[in-house]
């Protein structure tokens, strides 16, 4: 798979514990080697996602800057219009914003866990894209009151072309949540592992009845000896057993043995280390170079627009020269 075949963008994450000292210079190397995107995360207790977006897009050249995710519940949303819109507007064509609930255990640490998300997050979705549109904003509803008549973004910060405005995605799981994402934003995004039997079932929740974009995060490592590779992405899949992912898990059929695994594991770690090869090769894209471009291909042929490659330390810039090779 070329690029000029490749029938989806390829985008890279950022990893949020990057030591500061590489932060730039991934980005500006993930620009220079051609990536289509670079997502960056807001996880609690890392770093801003606005902040980060903001600085990469002002050291970078050409690649378009997402922000993946924004929970709802963490900002006043006129407030985080004019933030987006300010980046928007110095940054033209270059940024997506994706807003999500929040993982629970996080906004509740917070006191920031709503009684209803679904409810919380159509309301917000809604009322950034009118504020972006640069429409007055006239909400109320259970969770975003602002009255139309006051609160709207001045002409001089907006975007200059509507083509500049960012694409609003949901950062969502569930088919409730993916079923809100068709209908109030211009795109989803899914967290890893994004399989294509995932992709198509999200898809028959999403239901869009307009284009909708996909992005999808997986984790991603590549080398010329696919043991080595499939190595290297074991600890990353520690995460997966937890409940959290079982919608992602659920339709590649092993879920109730891949639970019952991380049961009996002593530890993350030796969970991750005794996943079956075959579960683990489904749960991350590993392989040479053509064995993942075979993989990216079935994530497009599915449904995925942007497939978002998540490098695996403790190099990352190492890992980052190795997904290159998928260019």
């Amino acid at each position: 798979m070329s690029p000029q075949e490749t029938p989806g963008t390829i985008g890279v994450l950022l990893p949020r514990d990057i030591p500061r000292a590489d932060l730039i210079p991934f980005a500006q190397e993930a620009d220079d080697y051609g990536f289509d995107e670079l997502w960056v995360v807001e996880d609690l207790g890392y770093r801003g996602g606005l902040v980060q977006a903001a600085t990469v897009l002002a050291r970078t050249r050409r690649i378009r800057v997402g922000v993946g995710l924004l929970p709802a519940a963490a900002r006043n949303v006129a407030f985080a219009a004019m933030e987006v819109a300010t980046l928007a507007q110095l940054h033209p064509g270059r940024l997506d914003i994706a807003v999500g609930h929040g993982m629970p255990d996080w906004m509740r640490s917070v006191g920031a866990w709503p009684a209803s998300p679904l409810t919380l997050l159509g309301e917000y979705i809604r009322t950034l894209k009118a504020l972006l549109a640069g429409r007055p904003a006239d909400t109320d509803g259970r969770y975003i009151r602002l009255d139309g008549d006051g609160v709207r973004l001045d002409p001089s910060v907006l975007p200059e072309l509507p083509e500049h405005v960012p694409d609003i995605f949901a950062g969502v799981r569930g088919p409730k949540s993916l079923a809100l994402s068709g209908e109030v934003a211009d795109g989803t995004l899914l967290a890893e592992p994004v399989s294509p039997e995932y992709v198509r079932q999200a898809l028959t929740s999403i239901n869009p009845r307009r284009p909708h974009r996909l992005a999808a995060y997986n984790i991603t490592v590549v080398d010329d000896d696919p043991h080595a590779a499939l190595a290297a992405a074991r600890p990353a899949l520690q995460p997966l057993g937890d409940p959290d992912w079982a919608p992602h898990i659920v339709p590649l059929g092993f879920h109730d043995e891949l639970a019952a695994l991380r049961r009996t594991s002593r530890s993350a770690q030796e969970f991750a280390q005794t996943i079956p090869e075959e579960w683990a090769h489904r749960l991350a894209l590993t392989g040479t170079p053509d064995q993942v471009r075979t993989r990216l291909q079935d994530l497009f042929e599915s449904g995925v627009t942007t497939t978002v490659l998540s490098p695996v330390g403790p190099d990352y810039r190492s890992a980052l020269a190795g997904l290159a090779k998928l260019l």
